[in-house]
């Protein structure tokens, strides 16, 4: 059963996005003294007294202004307010009652949603006492809090939960397995966040043609197939030199971070612009992180199939992202949905070859087996020894091997040696590490148990 949404909702600057970090227990939506900074509903699964609930920080229910996305973001507030089974509005004591409090009164009013008032910035006794005048935005009694010091957020949460409907306890997962965590990472405006409304079949994301719409990583649930993924659509990643701002300065390094916590990244490249510098550096930090990943070659409706296949386009991707030489590449159009339903099933391999493992036992018949179809080359006139390998990690897999010297691995040894090990167990999609240490000679302790002089 889906958990239900409690939504944070009210006018600009009066405290949204603080609030939604306290009760998230981590710093997740960017915060900074200006209307506006918020546009994307963040989202996020809070536990208290028992029952679980879906928390979404919106962009404002405030009325148009110089903005020329506040129209987008307004209608994804009150998509979300609709959707609710609870809102929590919240007002500033510091400033008191304003005109638009009044008009997002009345918009909740017309939505028809449960409402728990609070008055935020109420850490004096002066703040907490005007806060009442709040009752005549005629939802009861406005709750003091602060969200910035953490004052009242339990009578806040008490009054949450009290308001939402029965059921909702905590739920185990059916087989006890966090779901996937899928970044969906790329340069600004490629469609990450198209691509995201595509596999949620609704518009979640604001999409509009202009770099920087998406400023926060964030983390919506999407079901599949019968399966629970989390999906982090994040920010585009400029080249460091192109960052002008605070906001996008926060929102790069959070589309880092997503890498980062990720068990996927899906790098989404402009088809009709091929790949660039920054898919390349981008690329880079995804390998750097060990991630499993896929590239997405989207926009693919505006590709001219005839003069550039399907096939030719991926292999060009291939050789131009050596950082992800192993994953696959794929042509979607998230604007028609050509393929994006085969996501899931792609997801679902590249993750599993992520979490491989390999018994001891099972790695050393492969390694004899690589040994015998293709000996290892000497190196400064002395053959390499592979004595045996033990499995050491998983996402990414990692491979010790034990030799006889660490500097005689060649890399074109490793590499035949990885190649062989994808085509067996079918790996593509994650990386593979491989790690050696040097082991003393001793008699029969070889691969081949043959004994040594």
């Amino acid at each position: 059963m889906a958990l239900p949404s409690v939504v944070i909702a009210g006018r600009p600057n009066v405290g949204k996005s603080t609030l939604f970090n306290r009760l998230a227990g981590r710093r997740r939506a960017i915060v900074e003294a200006r209307p506006g900074v918020t546009r994307d509903a963040l989202e996020t699964v809070v536990e208290w007294g028992g029952r679980r609930f879906r928390l979404l920080d919106t962009g404002g229910l405030m009325p148009p202004g110089e903005d020329e996305l506040q129209p987008l973001v307004h209608e994804r507030a009150v998509a979300a307010v609709r959707a609710a089974a609870v809102v929590v509005f919240l007002v500033d004591a510091r400033d008191g009652l304003t005109p638009v409090d009044q008009a997002i009164a009345d918009e909740l009013r017309r939505l028809g949603r449960p409402v728990v008032l609070a008055a935020n910035k109420a850490e004096s006794d002066r703040a907490r006492a005007a806060s009442a005048e709040f009752y005549a935005l005629g939802f009861g009694e406005p709750l003091p809090v602060s969200a910035e010091h953490g004052l009242g957020i339990d009578d806040l949460l008490d009054a949450v939960v009290e308001r939402l409907p029965p059921g909702g306890a905590p739920e185990a997962e059916g087989d006890g397995e966090e779901p996937v965590r899928i970044a969906i990472v790329g340069r600004p405006n490629v469609g990450k966040s198209s691509l995201v409304n595509r596999l949620l079949n609704e518009d979640r994301q604001i999409v509009a043609d202009l770099p920087g719409t998406t400023r926060d990583a964030v983390d919506l649930e999407w079901r599949a197939y019968g399966k629970t993924y989390v999906l982090i659509d994040t920010a585009g990643i400029r080249r460091r030199s192109r960052i002008d701002s605070a906001v996008e300065f926060y929102s790069v390094r959070r589309a880092e971070k997503a890498i980062a916590r990720c068990d996927v990244a899906l790098l989404v490249v402009d088809a009709t612009e091929g790949v660039t510098e920054q898919d390349q550096r981008i690329a880079g930090i995804i390998a750097q992180h060990g991630r499993a990943a896929a590239v997405l070659l989207n926009k693919w409706d505006a590709v001219d199939a005839r003069a550039l296949p399907a096939d030719a386009a991926a292999a060009a991707a291939r050789e131009a992202l050596p950082a992800l030489h192993y994953a696959p590449v794929v042509t979607i159009s998230a604007r028609t949905g050509q393929r994006v339903g085969r996501l899931a099933a792609l997801v679902d391999k590249v993750a599993a070859a992520h979490a491989f493992r390999l018994s001891t036992p099972d790695l050393n018949r492969f390694l004899q087996d690589a040994q015998i179809f293709r000996q290892p080359p000497a190196v400064h006139g002395r053959p390499l020894k592979i004595f045996y390998g033990t499995q050491v990690g998983t996402r990414p897999p990692q491979f010790l091997l034990f030799v006889n010297d660490p500097d005689h691995v060649h890399f074109s040894y490793e590499r035949y040696l990885e190649n062989r090990l994808r085509e067996a167990y079918d790996l593509e999609g994650t990386p593979v590490v491989w790690k050696y240490r040097a082991r003393e000679r001793q008699p029969a302790e070889s691969l081949f148990g043959a004994r040594r002089d």
